[in-house]
């Protein structure tokens, strides 16, 4: 007999999104099989599914529909698996895919990201970066969600007289960037209890010696450190970071930094594992979380079946950690794609000349090895 259900909002969005959640789905079955657990998922639409569905059926046209608000706020978990693509591109347009996972985010107040980025020994070589360099990578980056550029006033006005070359008459644009005390403290504070679990580093990255939301970054994180003196804690300047990340990864443990930062170091991070297709996040905050793979929707390969779930099935497993507790499932899963990675099997992105034809398989495929491994770790 089943003795607890879980219910999960699943988001498949565009592109492969649907493919890759499959696979999530199958997983969640395979996990909820070996603990006595039911995850009932429920397909809601966001993205640029949502913007087309909305518009064909004459209704206000929104990446976010309220019916997909309102069962993200009432489920137990968000499982999302990627949204966007060249037929929604259009940067004139007055609603984009992106604008749905921003609006969910915020409206789930999600004010941290979690990119934990592990270097699997199997994709060593697959790394940009030369084996020796990868030796002892293990980070955890935390990024602040809510706040910063993404969030502020964005404004652009045209024919702005003085505004164009040599004085004509042209276009001004500005985004505005904002940070409270708050806002910071919260996701500094949740990164310094974070390594307590961890190494014991925490590293606090920003534009202090330029920007004034930096040196407020900066003030607050000093001022938590003092309450953590079991932990180590650092200052670093944003461009040194996106040196350091390749110059010296292993030096990180954990890595804090506001939205903007977040997002363009934490991409900079998943290629030290060789491919976005392994990298999961989770976000966090004060309503329900959600979690997803950090790749796009990769519409080139949609409906192929050979895009790589891996970071989905990954995404699975923080769910289980932060949401549901199960750290020993997560453990068994993790250990499950480490095990069929060790093996040899690859999706075509993990692939390289070295790679038999015979061990490259499509989305389905890399699922059922993953669920075969994982029942093998549960039985032992």
């Amino acid at each position: 007999m089943v003795s607890t259900t879980y219910n999960i909002c699943t988001l498949p969005g565009d592109g492969i999104g649907p493919e890759i959640m499959a696979e999530g789905k199958r997983v969640l079955s395979a996990v909820g099989a070996a603990y006595d657990v039911d995850f009932v998922c429920e397909d809601h639409l966001i993205g640029g599914s949502a913007i087309d569905t909305t518009r064909d059926n004459g209704e206000n046209v929104t990446a976010l529909p309220a019916e997909t608000l309102q069962a993200a706020q009432a489920a137990d978990a968000v499982l999302l698996a990627a949204v966007g693509g060249p037929k929604w591109d259009d940067l004139s347009a007055s609603v984009r895919p992106e604008q749905g996972l921003l609006a969910i985010r915020k409206n789930l107040h999600l004010f941290l990201n979690l990119r934990p980025v592990h270097i699997y020994r199997a994709l060593r070589d697959a790394s940009p970066l030369r084996p020796e360099r990868l030796k002892g990578v293990d980070l955890l980056i935390v990024r602040e969600l809510t706040g910063g550029l993404y969030f502020g006033e964005h404004k652009r006005e045209d024919h702005v007289e003085g505004a164009g070359v040599n004085g004509r008459a042209g276009s001004f644009a500005s985004d505005v960037m904002q940070y409270s005390e708050y806002e910071i403290e919260r996701v500094v504070r949740w990164a310094y209890e974070a390594a307590q679990g961890r190494r014991g580093k925490v590293t606090s990255v920003d534009k202090a010696n330029v920007l004034a939301t930096s040196r407020l970054w900066r003030e607050v994180n000093h001022r938590i450190a003092k309450d953590y003196l079991d932990v180590e804690s650092s200052d670093m300047l944003v461009d040194n970071s996106a040196m350091q990340l390749v110059a010296n990864p292993a030096q990180f443990d954990v890595l804090v930094t506001e939205n903007t930062f977040g997002d363009i170091l934490s991409d900079e991070a998943s290629m030290l594992t060789g491919s976005l297709g392994m990298l999961a996040s989770a976000s966090l905050g004060d309503g329900t979380a959600l979690y997803e793979p950090s790749h796009g929707s990769a519409p080139d390969i949609a409906g192929k079946g050979i895009a790589n779930p891996l970071a989905q099935i990954l995404s699975v497993s923080l769910m289980l950690r932060y949401s549901f507790k199960m750290d020993e499932a997560a453990a068994t899963l993790d250990a499950a794609v480490e095990d069929v990675l060790d093996a040899g099997w690859r999706t075509a992105d993990l692939a390289d000349s070295a790679t038999p034809v015979s061990k490259v398989l499509g989305t389905r495929e890399m699922g059922d090895k993953v669920i075969e491994a994982f029942n093998k770790c549960c039985a032992k």
